[in-house]
């Protein structure tokens, strides 16, 4: 088969998928990996994909950055797939008698379906929502941080009170996202929000990134937290290749979660 005639397979494959993967691909035409990113790389090169670590996605036009958050329903509705797997992995960090942070972003909330049950961890939160849930399991002690409560925040609180008592714990690991994640770090669409990561990221001795593919190479109104400061950055294989390299450069450990086979 021709090379363009394997790609002309390709573009039919993410019209219909939207995604293709590198194996799949090796294995569909009989040729090796590194033949197929070599495709991969031509064709976006020429605009009509975009490469991702495992593989590449369709381009899809640039959607507007939202300075809101989404609605309650949403951002706490049932998570995709890749989104879970990147909670499930963050939450499997937590070691018994840890302090931890957990805000109230939809990933970190996803976060609470696979909490350990069977040893006993504290667990700090922002998140009124998180709190109301986390408070009835008897092996978590938890803290919700107090401040000004925002009508249009899904419960989170970020204002300078919420950053004051932040500083007064002491946490074994933050559990940290936000609506941008590059290779200069995190960003965030408000200043409270990131005045507020940042605190949480000086008072934790590990910070772990969540950050699906949608949100790497986005690039938000306001810088939070240095990629200096992020200990270990949780994507899956659909984040884009280039800037999972651009990162990787910064030394900062960067783990695929779907990558991993499930232990269930």
């Amino acid at each position: 088969m021709l090379a363009e005639e394997r790609r002309q397979i390709i573009l039919e494959i993410l019209q219909k998928d939207g995604r293709v993967i590198a194996k799949e691909l090796s294995d569909l035409f009989h040729i090796s990996v590194d033949s197929v990113r070599r495709d991969l790389a031509i064709m976006e090169n020429q605009g009509l994909l975009q490469k991702t670590y495992g593989g590449a996605i369709a381009i899809k036009p640039l959607q507007k950055v939202r300075t809101l958050p989404s609605s309650e329903g949403k951002r706490y509705g049932e998570p995709e797939p890749h989104q879970d797997a990147i909670s499930k992995l963050a939450a499997s960090y937590i070691q018994e008698h840890d302090t931890v942070f957990i805000g109230g972003a939809g990933i970190q909330y996803g976060m609470l379906r696979h909490l350990p049950k069977d040893f006993s961890f504290t667990l700090v939160t922002n998140s009124m929502k998180i709190a109301e849930i986390v408070r009835k399991q008897e092996n978590i002690t938890s803290y919700l941080i107090g401040g000004k409560l925002r009508a249009e925040s899904a419960g989170s609180i970020i204002d300078t009170l919420a950053v004051e008592m932040m500083s007064k714990f002491s946490l074994d690991i933050g559990f940290i996202t936000g609506g941008g994640i590059t290779a200069t770090g995190i960003s965030t669409a408000t200043p409270e929000g990131a005045a507020f990561a940042r605190k949480v990221a000086e008072v934790s001795r590990k910070n772990i990134c969540l950050a699906p593919h949608e949100k790497i190479g986005q690039q938000m109104f306001i810088s939070s937290i240095p990629i200096i400061n992020i200990d270990t950055i949780i994507t899956d294989e659909a984040a884009s290749e280039k800037v999972i390299h651009e990162i990787e450069k910064t030394k900062t450990e960067i783990i695929f979660a779907d990558a991993l086979p499930s232990k269930e």
